[in-house]
């Protein structure tokens, strides 16, 4: 008997929470590419400036990176691993409201540069989309991707 493939990705059996890691410390690194500085953020710090992101605004992914660098004082912040700790956090966020405690951080307020939601958090872009009308967002659907309606109006920098 052929085994089937799963499409998609496998996930883990360790919970989210416990990718965090709390004890990883930042480093500011020259980039390898001559932008400069770059920061190695790690998930906490990540956590920390989402949530301090306030109810019913936004905050893009590029924005959130410039944010993060220029408080360590470095020219950017890595596209590659704010993206995948961007993604712990959402796990961990998702885990965390199962089970009826606090979210490290809401998640949510983040949105790629053209308003959508991204199709890759754990627990997609429907999720993502039912969070942010609770705060009052209007979601619209374009295409294959769901989109904050009027977007701008709600992005802090």
């Amino acid at each position: 008997m052929a085994a089937t493939k799963t499409p998609g990705m496998k996930r883990s059996r360790v919970p989210f929470a416990a990718k965090l890691r709390p004890d990883m410390k930042h480093k500011i690194v020259t980039d390898s590419k001559g932008r400069g500085q770059m920061l190695l953020p790690t998930p906490t710090l990540l956590a920390r400036e989402i949530a301090a992101v306030p109810e019913g605004s936004l905050i893009t992914m590029p924005a959130l990176r410039t944010r993060l660098a220029r408080k360590f004082g470095a020219d950017l912040a890595c596209p590659l691993m704010s993206g995948i700790f961007f993604n712990l956090i959402a796990g961990a966020a998702e885990e965390q409201i199962a089970a009826s405690e606090p979210p490290v951080a809401p998640y949510w307020r983040v949105v790629l540069e053209d308003g959508s939601l991204s199709p890759k958090t754990p627990n997609g872009p429907d999720t993502h989309a039912e969070h942010l009308r609770r705060e009052g967002h209007a979601i619209e659907a374009r295409g294959d991707k769901l989109k904050v309606s009027d977007y701008q109006r709600s992005l802090v920098s």
